[in-house]
């Protein structure tokens, strides 16, 4: 397989490992302790790997239109992203 066309650069790795030991940490967290699925301000029913779907799409999103509409620094996108993470998790 040649996946060269890929950049291969050190923050793609650490992002790529940082959502693998996301996921891993989740199931290990699920199995230790089954989530029950509970409502907050996300306007349906949800478990923590729902929560955690949902907080991923929405980072993804916000560093899109933060490339897309700013000149700023993305690092800013990316605090933006670990609070609405944050906020997903603890309250969603």
């Amino acid at each position: 397989m040649n996946i060269a066309w890929m950049a291969w650069t050190p923050v793609t790795a650490g992002f790529f490992i940082f959502i693998g030991l996301m996921l891993i940490s989740m199931t290990i967290w699920q199995i230790i302790s089954p989530s029950i699925a509970r409502r907050g301000f996300l306007p349906l029913v949800t478990t923590r790997g729902d929560r955690l779907f949902i907080s991923l799409l929405g980072s993804a999103y916000i560093h899109l239109a933060w490339l897309g509409l700013t000149e700023l620094a993305i690092w800013i996108a990316t605090m933006i992203s670990v609070l609405f993470l944050v906020a997903v998790m603890r309250w969603g």
